[in-house]
């Protein structure tokens, strides 16, 4: 949205009444199209308020607007809200963009007052201002959204402390975990989520208001005063970055990105616990659909749709990584290409989020198939291992050796390592006694993980009791 200068009142109206005296035709049908913004920044309405309300105040203060104007123009910006929010405002592609659509109307309220709005900005700061606005403000509502996931996940871990579950490498059952244990892990992914979208907001809350179209103003302006109207911690000091810089908007992208990520990645957790032969959870008919030919299914399209909204999220960042990269300073039209994929990122995530939320609330854990894959695949014999380390004093690596020689030898005889005697034990290691069938049970392989982060049930639950505290 490059920079346009208001209109003089005194001008006569050009064929194109947009852009002044300078262009005597208007723009070619496909031209009109291609460039204006108003079918989609129309959702920064608010945000374009809100600057264009800071400004004539911090105009008046400065005396480069008179206190009969700026009461007129926040009037004016009051009714415009109000007509918006109501769908009673008509929205003008010839207006190209939120910004001129709401001085146009606010001209039509207000007359003159409403012109002398602009003065000492442009639609270069303003837009980038707006973008910043939105920004913060969808940041903001993803970041309830994510505590509220870590809820849904945190209430699971509580219930489920000690529910044993196979825990996986190389999707291959590796050793007993618990289902508690398991969503917890979620839980942290989410709150490191959390701080990269913080951390985004930190930078990204300086104002680029008052630089104008790339250069700053001649006008007294008072860019700290409007900085602080809008909540940002700093007016941005250097103008041609303050119209140009869209670093934040790809920080943001690249955090949801992330945040997608994991999402994705419990989604095909769900998808995989509700398929044969593992039938680890349940989902209700609130989050699963049916098919249109085998009336036995039930389809986990919740998660599915979670996991896709990944791709969509990491399109829009290259998108944006993509328009950006070969930019010279300043503004160009080619950033107009900033709203969509942000829009649609911030609308993405928040579904998912809601989905997510929505369907661990709604899981229903298996505990009696999830304790029965639990101690498949040898999933003790990492407790044998350390067994021969603790009692029999063996160096790991050795340890190992004959933990593998007796694996070797249950899956010969078709039975799991308890199946094993201990005479068939004592041809691997001969010092081995009776106590070592004493760690080779899943309770007892859970209740041994107390190290710190560990899977044993206190350490979950103490876990689980810590982040419902801190999440509140």
């Amino acid at each position: 949205m490059p920079d346009t200068p208001s209109p003089s009142p005194a001008a006569s109206a050009p064929a194109n009444a947009l852009w002044g005296g300078r262009f005597a035709a208007g723009p070619a049908a496909i031209m009109q199209e291609i460039n204006a913004s108003i079918g989609f920044d129309r959702r920064m309405w608010r945000q374009d308020i809100a600057g264009s309300r800071a400004h004539a105040t911090m105009l008046a203060t400065q005396g480069v607007i008179t206190e009969a104007d700026r009461d007129a123009i926040l009037t004016g910006l009051d009714q415009v809200a109000s007509e918006i929010e109501s769908g009673g405002f008509t929205f003008s592609t010839e207006r190209e963009d939120i910004h001129m659509n709401v001085e146009a109307r606010l001209i039509e309220l207000i007359g003159d007052a409403g012109r002398r709005l602009h003065t000492g900005r442009s639609r270069n700061d303003q837009v980038a201002l707006d973008v910043r606005l939105w920004v913060r403000d969808a940041i903001d509502a993803l970041d309830v959204q994510i505590a509220d996931c870590m809820r849904a996940l945190v209430a699971q871990a509580a219930a489920h402390a000690a529910t044993p579950m196979p825990g996986f490498t190389h999707l291959q059952i590796a050793q007993p975990t618990t289902f508690g244990h398991h969503m917890l892990a979620y839980v942290e992914m989410l709150a490191r989520d959390r701080d990269r979208f913080a951390d985004c907001r930190t930078r990204l809350n300086e104002c680029p208001l008052g630089a104008a179209a790339l250069a700053g103003t001649s006008f007294p302006i008072d860019r700290h005063a409007t900085a602080t109207a809008l909540g940002f911690e700093r007016p941005m000091a250097n103008s041609l970055d303050a119209v140009s810089a869209r670093d934040y908007a790809i920080e943001f992208m690249a955090a949801a990105a992330n945040c997608a990520a994991n999402l994705s990645r419990l989604a095909e957790e769900i998808v995989i616990w509700m398929s044969a032969p593992w039938r680890f959870v349940t989902l209700s008919d609130a989050f699963t659909t049916g098919s249109s030919i085998m009336p036995q299914k039930r389809n986990p399209d919740a998660a599915e749709l979670v996991r896709a909204k990944t791709g969509r999220i990491n399109g829009n960042l290259i998108a944006l990584l993509t328009v950006m990269k070969g930019l010279a300073l300043t503004y160009g039209k080619d950033m107009q290409e900033d709203k969509e994929p942000i829009f649609d990122t911030a609308d993405s995530l928040a579904l998912a989020l809601a989905a997510t939320a929505g369907m661990v609330r709604d899981l229903r854990p298996n505990a009696e198939a999830m304790r029965r894959w639990a101690g498949e695949g040898f999933a003790t014999a990492t407790d044998l291992a350390d067994w021969l380390v603790r009692v029999l004093g063996l160096p790991f690596r050795n340890a190992h050796h004959v933990t593998g020689r007796l694996v070797a030898a249950a899956e010969a005889k078709g039975t799991d390592l308890a199946g094993l005697s201990l005479a068939e034990m004592q041809v691997a290691e001969p010092r081995i006694t009776e106590d070592v069938f004493s760690v080779l049970t899943v309770e007892a392989s859970l209740a041994s993980r107390v190290s710190y982060g560990g899977t044993a049930p206190a350490n979950v639950a103490a876990q689980a009791k810590a982040w419902h505290e801190r999440l509140g």
